[in-house]
């Protein structure tokens, strides 16, 4: 099998999982994922979309996986065979006072409040579920399974890296537009010159070291 074959399946697989669903009665299916765990600095933003029935979107793949252009272009598609699409947000302030699982829960529940379609069923990626009032199931490694899961992810990923490009522009010295505030030897090594900025996490271990630091000296 060629690599472009091989790739051909593993997408067919992603959507294929979605209308097996719709097959057993679940017509409208929202995807819901999140991007921005990980980073020492800035919000989680989480994602729902809703694509039409019978969509089928090759290009579409864990966020992960995808380079920054070629996500973009995916979103376009994404944007053009979607029935409704939500953004949900948890900043860093929020983060720290209830942790990162959970600001991540309420920025998915905020994404799926925004859709006035009703959906059948929610797949949510990972193994946690959203105060949602609504069908859902935690699929794990769900970006890789599901098309809707996987459409989340990436509108999730564009979302928040736009956000921290616009941030780096208030906050320059730290670099965001390359990082996104993740935990990278150039932000570390800001972190430490520096001290952190209003958009750190400060409950987050690196910055709360950093923030220690700086009192020392």
């Amino acid at each position: 099998m060629t690599g472009i074959m091989a790739e051909e399946v593993v997408r067919s697989d992603i959507a294929m999982f979605d209308d097996s669903l719709r097959n057993a009665g679940f017509h409208v299916i929202a995807g819901v994922d999140e991007a921005g765990r990980g980073p020492l600095a800035g919000p989680v933003v989480a994602a729902v979309v809703v694509l039409r029935e019978g969509s089928y979107l090759p290009g579409v793949d864990d966020s992960k996986r995808l380079s920054a252009k070629k996500r973009q272009a995916v979103l376009e598609e994404i944007m053009e065979s979607a029935l409704e699409v939500g953004v949900g947000v948890a900043w860093q302030d929020e983060i720290d006072e209830v942790n990162i699982r959970v600001a991540s829960l309420r920025a998915m529940s905020r994404a799926v409040e925004q859709l006035s379609v009703v959906p059948n069923l929610v797949l949510v990626d990972g193994k946690d579920l959203p105060d949602l009032r609504l069908p859902a199931v935690a699929l794990v490694r769900g970006d890789a399974r599901s098309q809707s899961v996987a459409a989340a992810s990436i509108l999730a990923k564009v979302v928040r890296d736009a956000l921290m490009c616009k941030l780096a522009i208030v906050y320059p010295e730290y670099g965001f537009e390359r990082h996104k505030g993740y935990p990278t030897p150039e932000h570390l090594r800001n972190l430490a010159a520096f001290g952190p900025c209003a958009l750190h996490r400060k409950t987050f271990r690196g910055v709360s070291q950093s923030a220690d630091e700086s009192v020392d000296t």
